[in-house]
């Protein structure tokens, strides 16, 4: 948008004005994907989620014209003339489903398309690039990327928006698109970064892509966490920023969306930033192979795998491969790799990539047998269910799996009845979270005299978060249940009522069992987002040893008290000798048999190294 635009390097301040002072803390310093990142951990934190009918109004925050007619009705940048008088303009009753011509009213347009994301929370109701625009353009504009109009126009729109053939430089992808006036392209292109850093970490899980047919090949994701799109569509976005900077009203859009959602799109506070972290020049070298990949700590559903890096410094990250199939990435050079099956073998492999996407040789392949059977929760488990008055929804979902679990391909799924049983969007969980902790998802409106809402993880009004008693919810990863609470294609009976896991329950189920829970009054919520002692599972202190190099005696220095058992394994993951309950008399262990090699010694759930001279 180029009506009242600000020049970056005059007027920081002013860009800056409405963000929190330490808003952007940890990003001095950073460039590349590395503030990408760390800018993705700032703006997924703490997030307001609405639900999609809630944006139906707060389009009256965060989308009226005080720029152009300054009548108060909506700014729809489909439609909006800058030089003169609309061709219609609409308030917010004017919403309506589909439209058969302009000017019938508006609806709900996701900038990304939905199809991207299969229409699941937190990313369809973003209130950043969910925006009012005219229905009938809405619908033309289907799920066709932002691009430059070629030679063939299919339709013209009022305000000079079009949808035609693609005509962007060097692009893959040859179908149609909708190229929307020069007003709007930098507002479009900063949008769809920050859609980019936001939701890193779950764009490799979205519908994209890539080459297969350029006349079908929609969505411009790469399957790429870091780069996020292809490169034709990078350039053209950074082109479209440069030459329409941000305006008045991106900064008082990002400061609406702040005051409801509780987070901001960094490229409308620091423009910048986009170019310090696309603007990158990469070699045609691709890095040498990891080395040392070794067992760390092996259990019966999960290892924990370290490896030393590459060393070129443009590397941005590595791939773990189990059996030849990628299960993971790491940007350290340490990964936990679970939902894996006891008793049983797996090799492991992994391969660092670089700015450029080149992938380096194959490390060294690590033969692995996981442990019969262990202390831990085989996965996450839902602990509390909060059913209670009005708003009063809530759920405590633990993690008792021995190792830090990522979040990112886990939702909270709902079941309603309408003429039949059918499943509303999901909610999609993101982030990590650390053995022996627990996080809390909570309905916006919720007024627990117990808890403060804002100090909940989660803080929803998806569908997930609003049942009612009679629903089924389940917790599920990638597409199997872990943990449920209701009977599927039924009307259940956990109205007016808060259910607690019993403490001796410590592995979830796919079937509800009422046995495994205690009830509780409505609206009931002591100790919510606290976990008990009971709770945890072998919460020892970190411990020391000594002396490393070992002769014969190892000593542990710490609280052994609660110690279940000690285990010692080579570094191929081969057990070799194991203790139960050993330190009820002293802290220490006889390692004299051993030959002299590396060891790791695991006191349930804590692991170290020691050296065997």
């Amino acid at each position: 948008m180029k009506k009242y635009l600000f020049i970056v390097s005059l007027f920081p301040i002013l860009l800056l004005a409405q963000a929190p002072a330490d808003y952007y803390s940890g990003t001095e310093n950073l460039t590349g994907y590395a503030l990408k990142t760390k800018l993705h951990e700032i703006i997924s934190t703490k997030v307001r989620t609405y639900n999609y009918d809630d944006l139906k109004t707060t389009v009256n925050q965060t989308d009226l014209d005080k720029y152009y007619e300054n009548d108060g009705t909506i700014l729809d940048i489909y439609s909006e003339i800058p030089t003169g008088p609309d061709a219609y303009n609409y308030t917010s009753a004017n919403i309506i489903g589909n439209a058969s011509a302009e000017g019938q009213g508006w609806n709900r347009e996701h900038m990304m398309p939905q199809s991207s994301f299969y229409s699941a929370y937190p990313m369809y109701s973003d209130i950043f690039f969910v925006v009012p625009t005219d229905a009938r353009i809405n619908q033309l504009r289907s799920n066709y990327p932002y691009a430059k109009a070629g030679s063939t126009v299919y339709y013209n729109f009022t305000n000079g928006s079009k949808q035609a053939s693609n005509g962007t430089p060097n692009a893959t992808y040859t179908g149609r698109v909708f190229e929307p006036i020069d007003e709007f392209k930098g507002d479009i292109a900063r949008t769809l970064l920050y859609f980019a850093v936001r939701y890193e970490g779950k764009l490799g899980s979205f519908n994209y892509t890539t080459n297969i047919d350029p006349t079908k090949d929609v969505n411009p994701l790469d399957g790429t966490e870091e780069k996020a799109y292809e490169n034709w569509y990078i350039a053209m976005l950074l082109l479209w920023h440069q030459q329409d900077p941000v305006s008045q009203r991106e900064i008082d859009r990002n400061n609406a969306v702040f005051t409801l959602q509780k987070n901001r799109n960094p490229f409308i506070d620091h423009p910048e930033w986009i170019a310090a972290i696309w603007s990158q020049t990469s070699d045609n070298v691709a890095p040498s192979a990891p080395s040392s990949l070794v067992l760390a700590r092996n259990s019966a559903y999960f290892v924990d795998l370290n490896w030393q890096v590459s060393p070129q410094p443009d590397v941005i990250g590595y791939r773990i491969y189990q059996d030849n199939v990628l299960v993971a990435t790491s940007k350290t050079n340490s990964a936990s790799i679970d939902h894996l099956t006891p008793g049983t073998t797996y090799n492991f492999s992994v391969k660092a990539y670089d700015t450029a996407y080149l992938e380096s040789p194959e490390s060294n392949v690590l033969n692995v047998t996981t442990l019969a059977s262990d202390i831990f929760a085989k996965d996450l488990q839902i602990i509390k269910y909060l059913e209670g008055s009005g708003n009063n929804k809530a759920l405590e979902i633990a993690n008792r799996t021995g190792h830090k679990v990522s979040l990112n391909a886990y939702k909270l799924n709902i079941q309603y009845k309408g003429t039949a049983y059918y499943f509303a969007e999901p909610f999609e969980l993101e982030g990590e979270l650390d053995h022996n902790q627990s996080l809390v998802a909570i309905n916006p409106y919720a007024d627990f005299s117990c808890f403060n809402t804002a100090d909940a993880r989660y803080v929803t009004a998806a569908p997930a978060l609003t049942f009612s008693g009679t629903n089924y919810l389940d917790l599920s990863y990638k597409s199997a249940t872990v943990d449920a609470v209701g009977t599927k294609d039924l009307d259940n009976s956990n109205a007016n009522i808060s259910l607690y896991r019993n403490a001796n329950i410590s592995n979830p189920s796919a079937t509800f069992d009422m046995a495994e829970w205690i009830a509780h009054p409505s609206d009931y919520c002591l100790n919510l987002g606290i976990l008990s002692a009971n709770d945890m599972v072998n919460n020892i202190r970190k411990l020391a040893i000594y002396p490393n190099p070992v002769g014969e005696i190892l000593n542990i220095a710490g609280d052994l008290s609660k110690a279940k058992s000690a285990k010692i394994y080579d570094l191929s993951g081969k057990l070799i000798k194991a203790f139960h309950r050993p330190f009820t008399t002293q802290n220490s262990i006889n390692v004299q048999s051993l030959l002299p090699n590396t060891y790791i010694l695991t006191i349930d759930d804590y692991s170290v190294k020691f050296i065997k001279k």
